[in-house]
């Protein structure tokens, strides 16, 4: 945290609150031929969120501001946007984290339709992830009154891309799926992973094939870019790389 603010004066408790400076990309379809960007002062407290900040902007400034969010807490995904160029989820990134001697930037997530401020249309994004199955689809039915059980070592196979909360944090972080939007994206391909690498599912030659296409594995580039951006930890660069190699191998 900078000294050099102008800090607010302190609540009943002692604790010191800061007065921090957003600047926010916004665009209401019905007024504006192009985004802009708007400038907010707000009085926040080092241990508050990003997404703290927009309520507060939201509720004691300017009711027009738009944003998703729903749990707060960093379960559903809905609240990802660019927080000083990089894709975060609002409530999860602490005032405390981000140089507060400077603007914080935000804006909408990138590569997906612009619907307003800080809104995107999530449908191209959501195309992608059901054209992949991601389900599991067993061969046989399970015996009657009985589980499909697996070793713990089966489970670790694929524990990881189980994490993904599609918030597409990763997908529109991703310089190919900014430039090309037929890519599946990386999102799609961690849900491929989930269930391709389940020793309870028959149906991974299905998806390895979907992704044997020119918009498929094959479109990454392997920037990272992903990987840095996923807000559950999820490593979806080596998840993808994992892909190409079953679709080389024709094994899991």
């Amino acid at each position: 945290m900078s000294t050099d603010l102008a800090e607010a004066p302190t609540n009943d408790s002692g604790v010191q609150a800061y007065t921090v400076t957003f600047i926010i990309r916004r665009f209401d379809p019905e007024q504006d031929a192009e985004p802009r960007w708007v400038d907010y002062d707000v009085e926040l407290y080092a241990t508050d969120r990003v997404l703290d900040a927009l309520h507060k902007i939201k509720w004691e400034v300017d009711g027009s501001l738009s944003f998703r969010r729903s749990c707060a807490h960093g379960i559903c995904g809905s609240d990802a946007m660019r927080i000083n160029g990089r894709n975060r989820l609002a409530c999860k990134t602490l005032i405390k984290d981000l140089d507060i001697s400077k603007p914080i930037y935000v804006e909408a997530i990138k590569g997906l339709p612009l619907e307003k401020d800080l809104i995107v249309d999530m449908e191209p994004f959501f195309a992608s992830y059901r054209e992949v199955q991601p389900f599991l689809q067993p061969a046989k039915a399970a015996e009657p009154g009985k589980e499909r059980t697996q070793s713990i070592v089966e489970r670790e196979r694929f524990d990881d891309t189980t994490k993904c909360i599609l918030c597409a944090a990763c997908t529109s972080s991703c310089p190919v799926f900014w430039t090309d939007g037929q890519y599946f994206g990386p999102a799609a391909i961690v849900n491929a992973h989930r269930f391709i690498f389940d020793s309870r599912d028959d149906a991974a030659d299905v998806r390895l094939d979907i992704l044997n296409d020119k918009e498929g594995v094959w479109r990454c580039r392997t920037t990272f870019n992903c990987t840095e951006a996923c807000p559950r930890g999820i490593e979806v660069t080596k998840a993808i790389a994992e892909v190409k190699q079953a679709v080389l191998s024709g094994r899991r």
